[in-house]
């Protein structure tokens, strides 16, 4: 499938992508680069976090991908759909994309190049391309569906990142969402993730109304364990200055909470969660989660 990716700063042309490699001016590249914003993230969070999170199957973030890929096949409709996803990281989530998908044209995004020139090694077949979404390169009306998991806490401006998801978005497009819950604990965790805030279900609708969306769900992931969570995180608003090895000690701490046998007990509470979800929407939760349609 042939899609139009805009011309990259420094060449000419339009880069064509060949199935495993971009050709440009005469170059083959695994990663085509736009504009870059580090100040929401960074090359060390991106591999302190898939080191301590069990090579993408903690529970919490195998639920996180689950959800999303539910709510694709329930919205998606298009027999070759066009997915992008903002911020892959590690690529967990386009090798779901990958196997549920088998005929879409799947782009992997983010705003920084480090962990796609490395995530490119293993994903041969989905181009990769660089850029910071409050200046998004991509053509109007472009994608059938985007997803952000866990995205848009890191920019600062998201009502203009919202914005851009709507101009790049088809007519009918799909758009998934998921961001931290609760503004009230935003802790030490939060800080040293660099998250410029977590946000209320109230809040993110609006938002995404503003830009222009409809809401089709809106609802939580981590309902079951909020309990549990609210009381690490109040804990955690109740520490002051500690040192960046200490926030970094103790959200090793956290993460790996339970150890492996813990982590498996939690993906099967976390996958009945997600089955009873099919039926109606969760108040609270550890993370809100929104489908928008234009």
């Amino acid at each position: 499938m042939h899609f139009n990716f805009p011309i990259p700063p420094n060449y000419d042309e339009k880069p064509l992508w060949n199935k495993s490699k971009f050709t440009i001016s005469g170059q083959h590249l695994s990663v085509i680069k736009y504009t870059e914003n580090l100040s929401g993230w960074n090359n060390n969070l991106t591999f302190f976090h898939e080191e301590e999170a069990y090579n993408g199957n903690h529970y919490i973030d195998k639920a996180s991908r689950n959800n999303a890929i539910s709510n694709l096949k329930k919205s998606v409709v298009s027999k070759n759909p066009i997915i992008l996803e903002v911020g892959s990281s590690s690529g967990y989530f386009l090798h779901d994309l990958k196997l549920t998908f088998t005929t879409a044209f799947i782009i992997g995004s983010d705003c920084i190049a480090e962990p796609l020139e490395k995530l490119a090694k293993n994903v041969s077949n989905i181009p990769l391309i660089q850029f910071d979404l409050n200046e998004c390169p991509l053509p109007d009306n472009s994608v059938d569906a985007i997803v952000l998991l866990n995205v848009l806490e890191h920019i600062e401006d998201d009502q203009t990142a919202i914005n851009q998801l709507y101009r790049i978005l088809k007519p009918n497009g799909t758009v998934i969402i998921e961001v931290p819950a609760n503004p009230d604990i935003y802790d030490f965790y939060d800080e040293y993730l660099k998250h410029y805030r977590r946000y209320t279900l109230k809040e993110l609708i609006f938002k995404s109304k503003t830009s222009g969306f409809t809401i089709r769900k809106a609802s939580h992931l981590g309902f079951f364990l909020y309990p549990i969570f609210m009381l690490t995180k109040k804990y955690g608003t109740s520490k002051k200055n500690l040192s960046d090895i200490q926030k970094q000690e103790m959200i090793k701490q956290r993460i790996s909470y339970g150890g492996k046998i813990g982590n498996m007990i939690l993906t099967i509470l976390m996958n009945i969660e997600l089955m009873i979800g099919n039926f109606f929407s969760y108040p609270i939760g550890i993370r809100c989660t929104i489908v928008l349609k234009k």
